[in-house]
């Protein structure tokens, strides 16, 4: 093999020594230098990780979690509103564009919540631009208003702001004046009818309390491996992230969905604004500069769709990496010089949650293990040191994946496909860095409702059915799988370790995705 693959012809002296002093003198000290920076990046990602483990299992054995509904004497105030018959009003809004597949679930599961029907305000915020859909949301709402619910269809003339835009323009409704506290659930999120009894009462009585956060549940968790993965990487962010922000006092991002606000925060730090395509997390960092405090409480779950196309799941990785990214740049000295938060929780912001878990751990997955590990392999010169290699890695991953032990049996699988992504990922959080091109996309995460029953209840053929090739490859991933593979064989080839079982495996893992192998496929019937 090494003398059919990897031929090297017999250059006498010259040529062969001048690629070896440019390799040595040139090559290989920028090597060391990408290697030593990723190494710093892997010990500080490292570090917080191990933080919020330590955290946690404090959580866990001081039984923290419980005592927080007791701090906010959650059953005794739900108690009382239901004795006395004072519960606050609330408003629920519900923004969508086009949701033709599950805007029914989310109209129908709003409407079922158990609240006084006087004490609680619908608004389904309707930026759709199809036609047969805005008369089919229309007619739903007209259903369950008939029902008696109080269901507000809002539909605005432009999407100037896209959510933010339809949220902000939502409050100021005349209406919602009456209103103390504001509900937000994405089209395709079904709360329990218990939810406002679970939630709203931490808020009551709290004044200095400006959110609460639920957990997400997701139903679609088992249709294919790709939503598996994404559940291992989100149950970490709910069990660890958000937990660990809520029980140390110090900061959480909201999610966008399945939170209750007091309307009074969200004016207090502004209102929403679209100059990031991360609305909730620019509202949740202003009303934490405002002094306002969040809770998370993940015992409240709420059903939603994970995205099972692998191109939807891309527009929305690359908008949660781009967003954070550009929000930290516009946002560091506002944080750095507001006098009303402490110097930890500045640090915590700062560092912690922004640059650390939304840049670092995005840069380090892609460079470290997928460009400088391989290219290694190439430059002898370079020592690529096994233990920093393999052993945080690996304890890294172990911690990441603690929340879904379920999954545990597809680690290596979320390991390769996660390393993919930070491609993307780290692209996005560049773009939003230095705000290029795409900074301010915003794509609806397409979601699929009951429609992929039906499709694979029609059992449509894989290669029968029609699709463009060019939405089919994806370039970048074709090309580090090629760089991958010549890698591997490299390293199989000259090299007296086993690096290449890893590299083999990645870059079949850059392939797979390549050639549009993941995630549901859903069939062109046109």
């Amino acid at each position: 093999m090494r003398n059919t693959i990897f031929y090297e012809p017999e250059l006498t002296g010259s040529l062969t020594d001048a690629w070896k002093q440019i390799r040595g003198n040139f090559i290989a000290p920028f090597l060391y230098l990408a290697l030593y920076t990723c190494v710093a990046m892997s010990l500080m990602l490292f570090v917080e990780r191990l933080y919020m483990t330590a955290v946690i299992l404090c959580v866990k054995m001081l039984g923290k979690k419980r005592s927080t509904q007791y701090k906010y004497k959650v059953d005794v105030v739900l108690e009382n509103m239901e004795r006395k018959g004072t519960h606050p009003k609330v408003l629920v809004q519900i923004p969508m564009y086009n949701e033709s597949e599950v805007y029914k679930l989310s109209i129908g599961a709003v409407c079922g919540l158990s609240w006084p029907n006087d004490k609680i305000v619908v608004q389904v915020l309707d930026d759709s631009t199809d036609r047969t859909i805005k008369k089919n949301v229309m007619a739903e709402c007209k259903k369950y208003q008939d029902q008696g619910v109080n269901v507000k269809y809002e539909n605005r003339a432009n999407r100037n702001g896209y959510k933010a835009g339809a949220l902000r323009e939502g409050l100021q409704k005349q209406y919602v004046n009456e209103c103390e506290y504001v509900v937000i659930f994405d089209a395709d999120f079904q709360p329990e009818s218990d939810f406002l009894k679970k939630t709203v009462p931490y808020l009551v009585g709290h004044d200095k309390l400006g959110m609460v956060q639920a957990r997400w549940k997701f139903v679609n968790a088992d249709e294919c491996l790709m939503t598996r993965l994404q559940e291992m990487s989100l149950n970490y962010h709910f069990s660890v992230e958000q937990e660990v922000g809520s029980t140390t006092c110090q900061f959480f991002g909201f999610n966008g969905t399945a939170g209750v606000w007091r309307i009074r925060a969200i004016k207090d730090a502004g209102g929403w604004k679209e100059r990031t395509t991360v609305e909730d997390m620019d509202l949740a960092v202003r009303a934490s500069l405002k002094g306002w405090k969040f809770v998370f409480v993940g015992d409240v779950l709420v059903k939603n769709e994970l995205p099972s196309t692998f191109k939807a799941y891309r527009f929305q990785q690359h908008r949660w990496s781009c967003g954070p990214a550009n929000l930290f740049k516009k946002m560091t000295r506002e944080i750095m010089l507001c006098p009303r938060v402490s110097i930890w929780k500045k640090i915590h912001l700062v560092y912690g949650f922004f640059f650390v878990r939304k840049i670092i751990a995005h840069w380090v997955t892609f460079f470290f293990y997928c460009v400088v590990i391989p290219a290694c392999v190439l430059v002898p010169e370079v020592q690529l040191p096994k233990a920093l290699a393999i052993y945080i890695p690996a304890t890294i991953t172990l911690l990441n994946t603690g929340g879904t032990p379920r999954s545990l049996h597809l680690l290596v699988f979320w390991i390769l496909f996660e390393n993919v992504m930070s491609l993307h990922r780290t692209k996005a959080a560049i773009i939003g860095l230095l705000e290029a091109s795409r900074v301010n996309e915003w794509i609806v995460t397409e979601k699929l409702g009951n429609t992929i029953n039906q499709i694979n209840k029609s059992k449509v053929s894989f290669f029968r059915s029609r699709f463009r090739c060019g939405e089919r490859i994806h370039k970048l991933e074709l090309l580090m799988g090629i760089f991958m593979f010549y890698c591997a064989l490299y390293n199989m080839s000259y090299c007296n370790d086993h690096m290449f079982i890893y590299l083999f495996l990645q870059s079949g893992a850059f392939f797979t995705i390549a050639f549009g192998f993941v995630g549901t496929f859903v069939p062109s019937m046109k």
